[in-house]
C-alpha cells in the first residue's frame, strides 16, 4: 500500500480461444444451448404459421392477427440467435431435420380448434422460457453479456406474449 492507496493487481486473461476470448469448451457450451433454443424457436415459428393459416371460428380475426404478429417476432429472434452463433465462429442449426430432432417443442396438426391452438402456443411459451433461461444461465456463467442481453429481450417478449394469450384464452 503506497500513500494510503492500494495497488491494483492486474489479472491476465488466460482464455486461449482466439475469436472472442472464450475457451473451446465455453464456446461449445454457449453454442449448444443457443442451438437448442434455435431449434425450439424454429418449430414454434412454423407452428405459429400453421395456426395462422388454419385457424377457424368466431375468434378468427383476433387469433389470426395475433399468430402473424408472434411468428414475425419469432422470425426476428431466430435470425438474431443464428447470427449470434455465427459470432462465435460456429454453424447454427438450419435444417428442419436438425430443428425437429433437437427441439422439445413438437409440431401440431392443422385440425385443432382455435382454443386448442392457443393452448399449444402457451405450452410452447413455457418450453421456450425454460430454454431461454438455460441460455442466460450459461451466458452468465461464461461472462457472455452479449448473449445474455439478447436472450433477456426474448424472455421479456415471450412473457408478454404468454400473458396476452393467457388473458385471451380465459375470456370464456
Amino acid at each position: 500500500m503506497e500513500n494510503g492507496i492500494m495497488e491494483k493487481t492486474k489479472v491476465k486473461d488466460t482464455r486461449p480461444f482466439a475469436r472472442l476470448g472464450y475457451t473451446k469448451l465455453e464456446t461449445a457450451e454457449l453454442v449448444n444451448t443457443m442451438n437448442l433454443l434455435l431449434a425450439n424457436l424454429s418449430v414454434h415459428y412454423q407452428k405459429l404459421r400453421n395456426f395462422h393459416w388454419n385457424v377457424k371460428g368466431p375468434d378468427f380475426f383476433d387469433i389470426h392477427e395475433q399468430f402473424e404478429q408472434q411468428y414475425n417476432d419469432a422470425k426476428v429472434a431466430i435470425d438474431d440467435l443464428a447470427e449470434r452463433i455465427r459470432v462465435f465462429g460456429q454453424t447454427p442449426f438450419s435444417t428442419m431435420k436438425e430443428y425437429l430432432t433437437n427441439a422439445e417443442i413438437k409440431e401440431s396438426g392443422t385440425d385443432l380448434a382455435a382454443m386448442e391452438m392457443v393452448a399449444e402456443i402457451l405450452k410452447d411459451y413455457r418450453i421456450l422460457l425454460e430454454s431461454m433461461f438455460k441460455v442466460v444461465e450459461m451466458a452468465i456463467e461464461h461472462g457472455d453479456s452479449g448473449t445474455e442481453d439478447m436472450v433477456k429481450g426474448f424472455i421479456k417478449q415471450t412473457e408478454k406474449n404468454h400473458w396476452m394469450m393467457t388473458a385471451f384464452s380465459s375470456k370464456g
